[in-house]
């Protein structure tokens, strides 16, 4: 079912396909991809990142990328489809990270959280008017389809060569969204909601364990936990640093490590993120202080 084979000395897995889009499942566009890439390689494994993301916002798309990407083996193509400027001059790429995974997505910022965190080996420029699905080049508004499914299933399946994508492009020049790395001083530190755990409503931050190490803090500790918007503070309260949900009573409050090795901060079954209105991105800052 898989292709095994050894390139530099990485056994390189193939035949795997995982797409990400904003499409939702609620019409035919998934099902649509998916019909391509099987229709180029009926044997192609064919996966879902998530199908979920807010309409348009790249940040999820990047940020949902770097939280799996390093998970599935090496050598296998992600198709990332988050494409507010479909059709527009935004290029096309594909990238090789530094993991041995490939990125089939538009240069709109979705390769920044990967860049930073994975690192970027080789970026290639897509041709969208020769490398495409036959027959769809009167279509400008479903490359999902036509250029990035099409050309994620002949990749992964072999039938592409990576090196035959098309002109190398340094990867330094990408579109990269801002990425603030959290402060820590001699008694706070200061990160941001990255993204929610978006069923249960927890807010992932930006602030690492090594970040909280550097200020001796452990599990048990009560810190003050402060959410900013646009700097106006919307919340504030002492929150216990715990192993799991289970260790506070129910609608409790809680900071614990998720499985980004981050800070979470949650309601124990229940939504903090609606509870408390509290949003993401780059003006939503989070201050932790530890409390003696």
């Amino acid at each position: 079912f898989l292709f095994l084979a050894k390139k530099g000395g990485i056994l390189m897995t193939n035949k795997q396909l995982v797409l990400q889009t904003d499409f939702g499942l609620a019409d035919g566009a998934v099902s649509t991809m998916y019909g391509v890439a099987k229709t180029v390689a009926p044997a192609l494994h064919v996966a879902d990142l998530t199908h979920e993301i807010t309409p348009y916002n790249i940040w999820e798309a990047s940020y949902r990328l770097y939280q799996t990407l390093n998970y599935w083996p090496v050598g296998t193509t992600f198709v990332s489809v988050v494409d507010p400027g479909v059709g527009s001059e935004r290029k096309s790429v594909c990238a090789l990270t530094k993991t041995g995974h490939y990125v089939i997505t538009p240069d709109n910022g979705t390769l920044t959280h990967i860049a930073k965190f994975f690192g970027l080996k080789t970026v290639c420029k897509i041709n969208e008017t020769t490398s495409r699905l036959p027959h769809s080049d009167e279509s400008h508004t479903f490359h999902g389809r036509d250029v990035y499914a099409y050309n994620g299933a002949r990749l992964a399946s072999g039938q592409l060569d990576f090196s035959d994508i098309g002109p190398k492009i340094d990867p330094a020049t990408i579109v990269k969204l801002p990425l603030q790395a959290p402060i820590v001083t001699a008694d706070s530190i200061t990160g941001m909601v990255d993204i929610l755990d978006v069923r249960f409503g927890s807010l992932w931050t930006n602030i690492s364990l090594d970040a909280l190490k550097q200020l001796n803090i452990t599990r048990g500790d009560q810190l003050l936990v402060t959410i900013y918007h646009d700097n106006a503070e919307v919340y504030q309260a002492k929150l216990p640093f715990v192993r799991s949900f289970a260790q506070v009573a129910l609608n409790e409050p809680l900071l614990y490590i998720n499985s980004l090795v981050k800070v979470g901060i949650a309601l124990n079954q229940a939504s903090f993120a609606q509870t408390y209105q509290i949003g993401t991105g780059h003006a939503w800052k989070v201050t932790l202080r530890k409390l003696s």
